[in-house]
């Protein structure tokens, strides 16, 4: 079934504000216990399909940053394609798979998974919610505030260290690609910071791809890991400010990043799906900017949306979340073009093979 997704991300708690700040703290709900631990696979050459691996969930940035130690840890969960031929006498490149806010799409994270192994490449696909307790059937903007985009980081850096530990995979070869919220934490693992505090042991990503992640989040990411990006927008997509973009992608260059921009000029939102292209009449953000200091802790035009006070745990940053929809006043709009675009997904298709093939290859062009 083709879920309907809305491109809010980190605040798709705002969609519950308006009942939410009519209700006392104890009517608000509750976040989703995270399930028992369960071992993590233990990896052969040919090792592929479901994957357990060790990971935790800090849901804050200032959680990541500075006390990742003490972030909930959890049991993540992927699916791995591995291409014919992989073996320990030959290991090939992978990505690192990231779905949006509405989780694995019908036509897109899967089917990418599938491309890239028919192109030699492994690829896992990050299932973020259902390894946290999230359900197919939870109220999409609850899922949504269940798990952050700083979550999903921490997935993508989890994910890489056990492929690191893959013996059919080249750890220096390893990249990582996300839609949407992925492209969002795509972006934000090209942060040095946050590599040092999640592997800081290990090769970094080789590459990133980010298919259009909004950018209404300002990281104050000063220094990269070097790795280059590519970014994949759509001119007729309003959830991606294109110069709130060209922005961020700017301030990733002057980290020490290339940066590779690539707007096609009539796309919209999630052009992969199979669903038909249409206009919805969802809510998304345009016209703020989400600024995080050194700490990681986020303001709004000056105003602190996590009091220093603040406890640590994701239960307490859940509730923080739920009720964030105050600070947004005039930046929600609603309605945004979606679905299949058959011509811009295949031209976007041959750009990633092709800057695929220049990094991890050394071919010229792409």
């Amino acid at each position: 079934m083709i879920r309907k997704t809305l491109p809010v991300l980190a605040l798709a708690g705002l969609l519950l504000t308006a009942n939410a700040q009519a209700q006392s703290a104890s009517a608000l709900p509750s976040i989703t216990p995270l399930p028992e631990k369960v071992a993590a696979t233990a990896l052969a050459a040919d090792t592929q399909g479901v994957v357990r691996f060790d990971s935790r969930t800090p849901f804050d940035l200032d959680v990541m940053l500075k006390h990742y130690d003490q972030a909930a840890p959890y049991s993540g969960l992927g699916h791995l394609f591995l291409p014919k031929g992989a073996s320990a006498k030959h290991k090939v490149p992978a990505m690192v798979i990231l779905p949006g806010s509405g989780g694995i799409k019908d036509g897109r994270e899967m089917a990418y998974g599938k491309l890239l192994s028919e192109q030699g490449y492994a690829a896992i696909i990050i299932d973020y919610y259902s390894p946290r307790g999230v359900t197919e059937d939870a109220p999409y903007a609850l899922k949504a505030s269940t798990v952050s985009e700083f979550d999903v980081v921490a997935d993508a850096y989890a994910a890489l260290r056990m492929l690191n530990q893959h013996p059919a995979v080249d750890a220096r070869r390893i990249g990582v690609m996300g839609f949407s919220r992925g492209g969002i934490a795509t972006r934000l693992a090209m942060d040095e910071r946050i590599k040092s505090a999640l592997a800081a042991d290990l090769p970094g990503f080789a590459l990133h791809v980010d298919y259009y992640g909004p950018c209404f989040q300002e990281f104050g990411t000063s220094k990269t890991t070097g790795a280059p990006l590519l970014s994949l927008r759509g001119a007729a997509d309003v959830t991606n400010d294109l110069e709130q973009c060209a922005r961020r992608e700017h301030q990733l260059r002057l980290g020490g990043s290339k940066v590779g921009s690539q707007i096609y000029a009539d796309a919209g939102h999630s052009w992969e799906n199979l669903e038909a292209r249409h206009t919805n009449d969802l809510t998304y953000v345009n016209g703020c900017d989400v600024v995080y200091d050194e700490g990681g802790m986020p303001t709004i035009a000056g105003r602190t949306m996590i009091p220093a006070s603040t406890p640590l745990d994701r239960a307490s940053r859940f509730q923080l979340r739920i009720t964030s929809g105050r600070y947004y006043v005039g930046c929600l709009h609603k309605g945004y073009i979606v679905g299949r675009d058959e011509p811009v997904k295949q031209e976007s298709d041959r750009q990633l093979i092709g800057f695929l093939d220049q990094v991890f290859n050394g071919a010229k062009h792409y």
